[in-house]
């Protein structure tokens, strides 16, 4: 194997992941950590594992873009829009605010950390299917089935969500999508309003990454960096399409006990 071969897999792993609730930065550490080697520096990987990600962000754009665009026809629809981005902003106030307070704590002790990366795995898979357990015993219904119905302090709450994320190995999507049903979203809307949230969460991620570590790649680690973003984009917009189609007829308990495997196996290959 070598770098380019290496990047190419991780990029394929986090177009398929970023979108699931299974956390696409630990699938990308655990693939570095038990076949990457020394293909890549750590300083260049770290720097990675995050900028990549803007691949998949700019498929949810492509694929999202006649529901969040602003140049729409009317009035009411532009006023509709507005309120929707509104929402989305406020649901990103959280990740911006704690994000910039802990990313040299996160990137120092949790970023990189397999064994972190399994517990959060297992522990967050068991609350995926928890929740599908009490959802369906006690039969509960969607309250919010569409973002007009979505109310300004829910999508806050949901924010704060998405940060239990910063931890590799929970899901940006696991953790917005978890607390959105908690607060009472359909499934569709919950991961619907996951993936908007990674637009602005992402690009603010990416351009911290880029403030702290600099530009300072090398011709070919830019080039690393161009391969993947793109193989990303196109990886996880075919994924998109797929996920909203599997969430409309099915719950979310096949990720939970898929992330309770694999974060048995990493343990068991750990020790």
């Amino acid at each position: 194997m070598n770098a380019v071969i290496l990047v190419v897999i991780l990029a394929i792993v986090e177009g398929i992941t970023e979108f699931l609730p299974v956390s696409s930065t630990g699938h990308m550490i655990l693939v570095n950590k038990f076949i990457g080697g020394e293909y890549l520096s750590p300083t260049f990987i770290n720097s990675f594992l995050i900028i990549i990600q803007l691949g998949a962000i700019f498929s949810v754009v492509v694929y999202f873009w006649k529901d969040i665009s602003p140049f729409v026809r009317t009035k009411k629809e532009f006023v509709l829009r507005f309120r929707l981005w509104l929402k989305i902003i406020v649901g990103v106030l959280p990740a911006m605010v704690i994000g910039l307070l802990l990313d040299d704590i996160i990137d120092k002790y949790f970023l990189n950390n397999v064994f972190i990366v399994a517990i959060t795995l297992i522990v967050y898979g068991v609350i995926f299917i928890g929740i599908e357990v009490v959802y369906k015993l006690k039969n509960i219904k969607p309250k919010v089935k569409r973002f007009s119905g979505l109310k300004y302090r829910t999508a806050f709450i949901i924010g704060f969500f998405q940060c239990l994320a910063m931890i590799p190995g929970t899901s940006r999507s696991g953790a917005t999508i978890i607390g959105a049903l908690l607060l009472g979203l359909s499934r569709p809307l919950a991961a619907e309003f996951s993936f908007y949230l990674a637009i602005p969460t992402m690009f603010g991620a990416t351009a911290l990454k880029l403030f702290k570590n600099g530009l300072a790649f090398t011709e070919m680690e830019w080039a690393y960096l161009a391969l993947g973003s793109a193989i990303a984009f196109v990886v996880a917009y075919m994924v998109i399409k797929w996920f909203m189609d599997f969430i409309k007829k099915r719950s979310f308990a096949s990720f939970g006990l898929y992330r309770i495997i694999l974060g048995i196996i990493v343990i068991v290959l750990l020790y």
